[in-house]
Formats: structure tokens, sequence, C-alpha cells
């Protein structure tokens, strides 16, 4: 069920979107979702429909840049179930710390590009909450989520408590995604991350160059499922070591080939197919008459020999001639 705090079809939205770029294909969103992340989004998200078509829960992502990741993971959303995207977008930072990240890395942040965006992709927008993802306790229900996608703050405070959030949403079996947790220009994410490992239960599956996934409940039949897969990618490599008592997969797969993006609605009409040049008709064959006969010689000259050669030349000359 697609809802927002402001509605998707209202004029204000509509207008606001009208001045802005709409991406014409899911490469025109900028962010930074690569395509090892996008076919392991895609695994999980088809995991669980698979394993549990008649089940629900609810999707949640917080931090989400111009949409690029809820672009993609929208698509997943099954009738009955709810997206919820949280981010500060306009809104004013709660601390010194949180508003200098976010002059320094998004000050160009609004959300109308993340609105004109996602509809370029959607039909509805998802559960929009502009505020701090500290509030989100309070707008998703405990234990909804089965699947949660964390790319806000690199500051360790606040990842710290995305983290809390995340586990009390998610439900027992539920998947959560950390971005940027092994990046060097965010120490924050990483021991917030490793440190829920530690000390919450937090249970890896698999990490990438970017992002970690795990669950909080049992991960043994999704991780075996995990590695069947990737036993037959041939784009991908993984291995596996033990951290933290548990088997991890480790998986590199940027250039591997991504699955099916969603289609704008502004994608160009494709052009027509050039049209083969007519034919040229072949030359008219003519069939040749009879031939001519020729003409019969004129009986004034026969006449003239008669008269004016001797007649033994005249007698010559008649006998050839033709009659």
């Amino acid at each position: 069920m697609a809802q927002t705090s402001t509605s998707a079809q209202s004029p204000a939205a509509t207008t606001a979107g009208e001045s802005l770029a709409r991406p014409t294909s899911f490469a025109d969103v900028k962010g930074w979702f690569w395509p090892a992340d996008q076919l392991l989004f895609d695994w999980f998200l088809s995991y669980q429909r698979d394993t549990d078509p008649d089940g629900r829960g609810d999707l949640l992502e917080l931090g989400a840049y111009l949409g690029k990741s809820a672009i993609f993971t929208g698509g997943y959303l099954r009738e009955g179930e709810e997206f919820t995207v949280c981010d500060l977008w306009d809104s004013e930072a709660p601390d010194d710390p949180n508003s200098a990240e976010m002059d320094r890395s998004y000050s160009t942040l609004t959300r109308r590009a993340f609105e004109a965006n996602y509809l370029s992709f959607h039909d509805e927008l998802p559960t929009l909450v502009q505020a701090p993802t500290s509030v989100i306790t309070s707008r998703v229900r405990p234990r909804s989520c089965r699947f949660v996608h964390v790319d806000a703050s690199h500051l360790y405070e606040h990842v710290h408590g995305d983290i809390a959030a995340a586990k009390e949403l998610l439900m027992p079996e539920g998947i959560v995604s950390f971005d940027d947790f092994r990046a060097e220009h965010c120490p924050g994410v990483s021991a917030a991350v490793w440190g829920a490992v530690a000390t919450t239960g937090l249970k890896p599956i698999c990490i990438t160059g970017t992002k970690l996934y795990g669950t909080w409940g049992d991960p043994t039949q999704v991780r075996e499922a995990l590695l069947a897969w990737l036993q037959t990618r041939t784009d991908m490599w993984h291995g596996v070591e033990e951290v933290a008592g548990l088997p991890l997969i480790r998986i590199k797969g940027n250039k591997a080939g991504v699955p099916a993006h969603p289609q704008s609605r502004h994608q160009p009409e494709p052009k027509p197919a050039p049209k083969p040049d007519p034919t040229p008709e072949p030359p008219a064959v003519t069939t040749p008459g009879p031939a001519a006969k020729p003409r019969r010689r004129s009986s004034l000259t026969r006449r003239l020999a008669k008269d004016l050669l001797p007649p033994i030349v005249t007698r010559a000359l008649t006998s050839r001639s033709p009659r």
C-alpha cells in the first residue's frame, strides 16, 4: 500500500516536479547503487516473495538521497504492504554535526527531486517521513518490516540509533542492509555496524564493496540459498570466511549483469525502423519483331538499264535483280 504525507497527485507536488529534469531511464537517476547490490536487493526481495508467497511484510528505507535505491525497492512492493522512506530532505538537521554533514554532502538535495524521480517510475509515492530517522519507530509498527535499508547519516551516534530502530522494526527473519559500512570516509558507520554484530546479536550474511546484509534471526536457510545462487553466477566472485563464529559470504561483482530495472514513463519513443528502399523494377524485356523485308529495287532502275545499256549487260542486271 503506497501512501504519502502529501498526496502524490496534489497540484503542488505536480507543479513542483514539472520544472525538474525527468529521468528517461534508471541510469539517469543520480546515486550510488552498484550492480552487485542491485543483484542482492533483487535476490533477497525475490527470495522473500518466493519462500513466503502468502506472507506480508513492509519495506523501509532510512536515507534516500535522490531515490535510486528507493525506486528499485519500490518495484518489489506487494499488495497490502507499505513502503516507507525517511529522510531530512529540505528540513533542518537536528544537530550541528549532522547539519554540517548535510551541507557538505547533500547541499542540492530536495524532496521535490526525490518525488519527481520516484513518480517517473511508479504510479504512487511511498509513505514519506520528512524528519530525522530517530522518529521512525513512532511512524512504523514494530516487527512489521521484512526488509530495511539503512543509508542515512554517517555519524556513529545516528547510525547506532538507526541500527536499534531496524532491530525493533524488522520481522524475526527480516533482512537489513547497511550502506557505507566499510568506506574510509565513514568510520562511524563501520564502528556502529560491527559493534552491533558484537553486542546486539546481528548476524552478517554477506558483504559487498559497499554494503553489509544481515539479520537478527536465523541466517542458515537464507545463507545456504544465497550460496547456491552465487554458484550459478559466472559474473560474480564469492568466498566464505568465518566472522563472529558464523560463515560470512564476501561478494565481488560490480561489472556483473544487473537485473531488470524499472521503466521510466518518460523514456523516449522508440524510433521507427527505417523503411526499406523500394525494389527497382526489372527493365522491360522486349521481343524483337520479324526482320523487315528488304525493299525491292525500283522498277524504274530496270527500265532505265534496258534503255541505256547494251543488251548483254541489261540481261545480266535484270537476271540478278530480286523478283
